[in-house]
């Protein structure tokens, strides 16, 4: 597979670099934060990148979608992650569009994705229990009775959970409480009784929400897949939500990076440019030369998302794993650089680095995606 962008493809991230600069630069965000929004987003702004058709990228013609590719896709998200843009892009385009492509009956996919391509409909997977990245644990239960279920336990850390219309509910139904047997995916509304949403301050203004559900009753149809096989689906989602998320901390760390470099050839210390000193080019260096390795591990994985599916396990880990660790050197050494107004909230490059410390737990840490590697290769 090529490992470089066609026309169409760059012409889309061109597209995107223009729109998010004008519309959605990190001030957006700062404004957001320093507002204390509701949403934590502008829904205008979704609207926009809807109409833009950035929501439907990854859909099929028949849903109302582009059919043009994860690497189109990831190429949006990466200059998404250039401006920290905030939006449900990744929660309703990704992984939300992903689990009802991959889970839902022909029903289901006819009547939620169009919504999901025009923007009316925004979507949240409510998976994790506890406060690292661990998919088969589940203790939320879902007891069947008559013809619906009845939803009973407590989900944290749900992207853009306390805006989304509806939520996937990851819930047991079977097996043991760390068992891929037994899982479910529901497709639950977030209004209704018994859902309890508490929506968190992230310290990188990414909106996120805590949800308790007591005695929720769904309706047996709004069962994703077949009842107790709920892993085959989630797996693959979850592939997809961990190239989609190394996409965007890649443009955040080239924006971070690029912001760095700049700044090395404009400060003066000691009567010259600090950019002129040998360990800081040094340094420079380390990190350009890390970038070109993860931009070609991003690239491959978006790649295989559509062309060879059944490769994407090993490579999904990969890129989490490799631009967690570039997100981590790239966004310590911008703050060093800047020295100490690099901490401070005057400048903008600390936004890069309290962004990069909560996408490296999304879907798992280097450790957990280092580990799933070293297993799926037969270590």
């Amino acid at each position: 597979m090529a490992l470089v962008l066609n026309e169409e493809q760059r012409l889309l991230r061109d597209t995107a670099k223009d729109f998010l600069g004008k519309h959605a630069p990190v001030a957006a965000l700062r404004q957001l934060r320093d507002a204390h929004d509701p949403i934590g987003y502008s829904p205008e702004l979704w609207q926009q990148m809807a109409e833009m058709g950035w929501a439907s990228i990854i859909l099929p013609e028949a849903y109302g979608g582009l059919d043009f590719g994860f690497l189109g896709l990831g190429v949006v998200l990466e200059e998404c992650g250039r401006t920290l843009a905030a939006s449900p892009l990744f929660a309703t385009a990704v992984v939300g569009a992903s689990a009802l492509l991959l889970g839902g009956n022909e029903e289901q996919k006819h009547a939620l994705l169009p919504c999901v391509a025009d923007g009316s409909l925004t979507l949240a997977l409510a998976l994790e229990e506890t406060h690292h990245h661990n998919p088969t644990f589940i203790t939320t239960t879902a007891k069947i009775q008559s013809e619906h279920f009845v939803l009973n336990g407590s989900k944290c850390f749900v992207l853009d959970g306390h805006s989304a219309d509806k939520l996937i509910v990851v819930v047991r139904t079977g097996g043991t409480e760390r068992s891929t047997a037994g899982l479910t995916l529901l497709l639950v509304d977030r209004d209704t009784p018994g859902v309890n949403c508490r929506r968190t301050l992230m310290a990188d203004s990414r909106n996120a929400a805590n949800f308790r559900f007591d005695n929720v009753v769904v309706p047996a149809e709004n069962v994703l897949g077949a009842i107790n096989q709920g892993w085959s689906i989630l797996e693959p989602v979850l592939d997809r939500g961990r190239v989609a998320i190394a996409a965007e901390m890649m443009g955040s760390a080239l924006e971070a990076f690029e912001r760095t470099v700049t700044y090395l050839k404009e400060r003066e210390q000691f009567g010259a440019l600090i950019g002129s000193f040998q360990a800081l080019q040094h340094r420079a260096a380390h990190m350009q030369a890390d970038i070109e390795l993860c931009r070609s591990v991003v690239l491959q994985a978006l790649s295989t998302v559509d062309d060879a599916p059944h490769q994407l396990p090993p490579l999904a880990s990969l890129a989490k794993a490799k631009l967690n660790e570039l997100a981590k050197l790239v966004t310590n050494e911008a703050v060093q650089m800047h020295g100490g107004i690099g901490v401070t909230d005057a400048l903008e490059i600390g936004f890069f680095l309290k962004r990069a410390r909560v996408a490296m737990q999304i879907f798992g840490d280097t450790g957990y995606h280092k580990d799933r590697y070293a297993t799926l290769s037969g270590y």
